[in-house]
C-alpha cells in the first residue's frame, strides 16, 4: 500500500497500533524474514542513507547478528556511534542508539522501540509543500516526547480496500514465483476502484518477467536497479555486473506499467545521492551535477570491526569506463524518467521535493554553462552516450540533442517556479527555442534539402549566408542519392562546421518524434523513411543502430580500427532490439501503432530462442553478435515494455510530448535593443512548419 512521504505529530483519532512488517524492516538497515500473517500492514517507507566518502562508496549497513534463539532480535556493533536512519523523505540522516528490539506479540505483530530519539521528526520533512489532508495518510508520531518511538496508522476504508485488492490473486499472474500485474489503471488520481483489465500473458512474456526479475539488485534490502546483463555462464561479466542508468529506463518503464513502483523510487533517489559526490579523474574534478553511468552494489569489511560487513555503492562517473569518457546522457535519462515516474503513478510529490528540485536544477546547470559554442545544440566528446565508444559522433550528436530537449522540457514541466528558480526557467525556454529551432532547420534532409546542398555555394561570408555551415556538396554520400525515398526524410547524426554526418542514427530520430523536437510533417517523414527502408533498417532484428555502416579506409580511421565495431556489429550498423520500445512509443504519438506490432512480432520470434542478446551482427541482422553479452537486461524489458504500450496506448500518451507551440514564438533576439543582432529565423523558415 501506498504511504505517506512525510512525518509528523498526529492530532487524529486513536487507532490501532502497528509497526513495520517483518519483511520491509530492511529501511531501517537489516532485512528481516518475511511474515506470511496478511493482518501486519506494509509500511513502505523508503529510506536514505547518509553521504560518505569511501573511495567513492555509498555506505549503507552497519554490522548486526541475529538471535539464534527467537529470530527478531537485532543489534547494532557497539563498537560503532550507532547507525544511521533516514527516511528519504526527512532529509536528514539521524543517528539512533547502537540498539534496537523488536519484539512479537501474540498477534504476530512487530513492535519497533527504538529509545532515545529527538521528538522532532516534522523538522526532517524536504517537501515544498506540506502533504495535509493527502488521502491514504499514514500517521507517524512520537508519543510522550523523549520517550520511545511508536509508529502507528489510522487505517482508512480506502486503505483497506487498497490492502485487500493487494492481497488478491486474480491481479496478478503467477510466473514460475514472480507477479505479474495485469491491471493497467486509469485515472490514477482518482480516488475510485481500479478498472481491471485481463489479458493473456504469452510465454515469452513470462521467461521474459522471470529474467527480468533475476536482475534486480537489492541494497540493504531494498531492490535499486537491475544489471546490465545476467548472463550465467559469462564467467568475464566486466561492467556489465553494474545498473547504468541508460540501461534502467526500459527496465524501469516495465516496472511501472506493471504497477510497481518502488525499485524505481529507489534508483532515482539513490542516483540523486551519488550525483552530488566529488568526480575526480587525475586530479581534475568535471563539473557539480553530472550523474553517474553506472553503480554497483559491493560487499565490504567493517572498518575496526572484526567480522563485520556492510554494503556500499560504487558508481562510475567515467574514471573506470573504455577511454574515460563522462556519460552526458546519464543526467538527460534520469530527468526523463522522473517525469515518467510522476506520469504513471500519480505521485508528484517526489518531484517536489527540496533534494529532488535541487538535482534537476544541479543537471540543468551543468548543460546550460556558458562555453565558447556558437550553436545552442550541446557539445560533446566521442562515446559520452549509447554509442559509447569511438565511432566519430563528436561535436553535436543528434542522440544528445534529442535526450537535451527532452529533458529540458520535462524539467520545465517539473521545476517549482519562484525567486530561486525563475531565471533558470527562462533559460530554460530560451534554450528550447533556440534548440528546436537549429535542428529543425539544419538537421533535417529530405530529397529536396539535399539537392538543396547539391547546389550550395561555399566560402559565404555574410549574416545572410545560405551555407552557413560552409558545408562542400562533394559531401553528399553516393549511397544517400538512391537511398532517400521520395516521401520521407530523417534528421542527420551531427552537424559541425563544413562537416554533415549523413549517417540515419536511430536513437536521435525516434526520440526526436517522442518529445516533439522535430515538427509532425518531420516525424511523419522519419516513420516513412523506416517503413519505405525496411529491409535495411530492421531486417531479420530491429532496430539498426545507425546506418550505414563504416566500412573499409573509412572504418579505419573513424573508429582507430576498433575490433569491436567492426562493419555491421556492435555500435557500427549493428541491430539492437532495445530500440524496441522507443520505436513502439515514437509509432503510438504518430498514430501508426501497426509498425510497432510488425517490429516487436519480428524481434518475438527469435529474441527467446537466442537467449535474448544485446545486438545482432551482419547487414541484416542475421547473426548473434560476436561480442554480444547474453540476457540482455534491457533486451528483455525494451522487448516487455513494447508489448505493454502496445496493450495500452494511452499509457504510452504519458510517456511523450506534445508540440510546444509556445516555443516558436520565442526568440531571445527579441530582448535585444541593439540593431546588431539580426535573427537568421527571418533569413531561413523552410522547416519551421507543424
Amino acid at each position: 500500500m501506498n504511504s505517506s512521504s512525510c512525518i509528523g505529530i498526529s492530532t487524529m483519532k486513536p487507532c490501532r497500533r502497528i509497526i513495520i512488517s517483518y519483511r520491509s524492516f530492511s529501511h531501517f538497515g537489516v532485512s528481516l524474514s518475511r511474515s506470511n500473517n496478511n493482518s501486519i500492514i506494509h509500511t513502505n517507507l523508503s529510506k536514505s542513507h547518509p553521504k560518505s566518502v569511501y573511495n567513492h562508496e555509498f555506505h549503507c549497513c552497519n554490522n548486526l547478528s541475529w538471535s539464534q534463539d527467537t529470530g527478531h532480535k537485532c543489534t547494532v556493533n557497539l563498537d560503532r556511534r550507532g547507525f544511521n536512519v533516514c527516511d528519504w523523505n526527512w532529509g536528514h540522516a539521524r543517528g539512533f542508539s547502537s540498539g534496537f528490539l523488536v519484539d512479537k506479540g501474540s498477534s504476530s505483530r512487530g513492535v519497533l522501540v527504538i529509545p532515545k530519539v529527538a521528538s522532532d521528526i516534522r523538522n526532517h520533512s524536504t517537501s515544498v509543500e506540506a502533504h495535509v489532508n493527502k488521502k491514504g495518510f499514514e500517521s507517524i508520531y512520537i508519543q510522550g516526547g523523549l520517550n520511545p518511538l511508536v509508529i502507528e496508522k489510522i487505517e482508512t476504508e480506502s486503505d483497506a480496500a487498497k490492502e485487500g485488492k493487494e492481497e488478491t490473486s486474480s491481479n496478478r499472474v503467477e510466473i514460475n514465483g514472480s507477479k505479474v500485474n495485469t491491471n493497467f489503471f486509469e485515472g490514477l488520481n482518482e480516488s475510485t476502484t481500479p478498472k481491471v483489465v485481463e489479458r493473456e500473458v504469452s510465454k515469452i512474456e513470462k521467461e521474459a518477467w522471470q529474467l527480468l526479475r533475476g536482475t534486480i539488485v537489492n541494497y540493504c534490502g531494498n531492490p535499486v536497479g537491475t544489471v546490465a546483463a545476467n548472463d550465467p555462464a559469462d564467467r568475464q561479466p566486466l561492467n556489465y555486473d553494474q545498473v547504468f542508468i541508460r540501461d534502467f529506463v526500459p527496465s524501469a518503464l516495465a516496472f511501472l506499467l506493471n504497477g510497481e513502483m518502488e525499485i524505481v523510487k529507489n534508483f532515482l533517489l539513490h542516483t540523486l545521492q551519488l550525483q552530488s559526490w566529488e568526480k575526480t579523474v587525475d586530479c581534475y574534478s568535471p563539473g557539480q551535477g553530472l550523474m553517474p553511468a553506472s553503480f554497483k552494489v559491493k560487499t565490504v569489511p567493517l572498518d575496526g570491526s572484526d567480522g563485520g560487513f556492510e554494503e556500499v555503492l560504487d558508481p562510475d562517473f567515467g574514471e573506470s569506463a573504455i577511454g574515460r569518457v563522462a556519460p552526458v546522457d546519464s543526467g538527460l535519462w534520469w530527468i526523463v524518467l522522473l517525469r515518467a515516474y510522476g506520469k504513471i503513478t500519480g505521485d508528484y510529490a517526489l518531484q517536489e521535493r527540496v533534494d529532488v528540485q535541487t538535482g534537476i536544477r544541479l543537471g540543468l546547470n551543468l548543460c546550460l554553462s556558458d562555453g565558447f559554442d556558437m550553436f545552442p545544440t550541446l557539445l560533446v566528446t566521442d562515446g559520452s552516450c549509447m554509442i559509447d565508444r569511438r565511432m566519430g559522433i563528436h561535436g553535436h550528436p543528434l542522440e544528445i540533442q534529442a535526450l537535451f530537449y527532452s529533458a529540458l522540457r520535462c524539467a520545465r514541466e517539473m521545476l517549482i517556479v519562484n525567486d530561486g528558480t525563475k531565471n533558470l526557467v527562462a533559460a530554460i525556454n530560451n534554450r528550447l527555442s533556440a534548440l528546436s529551432f537549429h535542428i529543425r532547420e539544419y538537421y533535417w534532409v529530405d530529397m529536396r534539402k539535399i539537392n538543396e546542398i547539391y547546389r550550395y555555394n561555399t566560402e559565404e561570408y555574410s549574416t545572410d549566408a545560405i551555407n552557413k555551415f560552409n558545408i562542400y556538396p562533394d559531401q553528399i554520400p553516393s549511397w544517400l542519392v538512391d537511398w532517400i525515398p521520395e516521401e520521407g526524410g530523417y534528421l542527420i547524426g551531427n552537424l559541425q562546421p563544413a562537416h554533415m554526418d549523413f549517417r540515419f542514427l536511430t536513437l536521435g530520430n525516434l526520440w526526436a518524434i517522442v518529445s516533439s523536437l522535430g515538427t509532425s510533417k518531420q516525424n511523419e517523414g522519419i516513420l516513412n523513411l523506416i517503413e519505405a527502408r525496411w529491409d535495411d533498417l530492421m531486417g531479420h532484428m530491429p532496430l539498426k543502430i545507425c546506418y550505414p555502416a563504416l566500412e573499409y579506409e573509412e572504418w579505419r580511421i573513424i573508429t582507430g580500427s576498433d575490433p569491436k565495431n567492426t562493419p555491421w556489429s556492435y555500435h557500427n550498423g549493428g541491430s539492437w532490439p532495445t530500440l524496441l520500445w522507443q520505436f513502439t512509443l515514437a509509432c503510438i504519438k504518430m498514430g501508426k501503432p501497426e509498425l510497432a506490432r510488425k517490429a516487436v512480432a519480428l524481434a518475438e520470434t527469435r529474441l527467446s530462442m537466442d537467449q535474448w542478446p544485446e545486438y545482432y551482427d551482419t547487414r541484416s541482422g542475421r547473426f548473434i553478435g560476436k561480442q554480444s553479452r547474453l540476457f540482455q537486461t534491457w533486451t528483455i524489458s525494451g522487448f516487455l515494455t513494447s508489448k505493454m504500450l502496445l496493450e495500452n496506448p494511452d499509457k504510452a500518451s504519458l510517456l511523450f510530448l506534445e508540440e510546444d507551440y509556445e516555443l516558436l514564438e520565442m526568440c531571445v533576439c527579441a530582448l535585444s535593443k541593439t540593431g546588431r543582432k539580426k535573427c537568421s529565423r527571418f533569413a531561413a523558415r523552410s522547416q519551421i512548419h507543424v
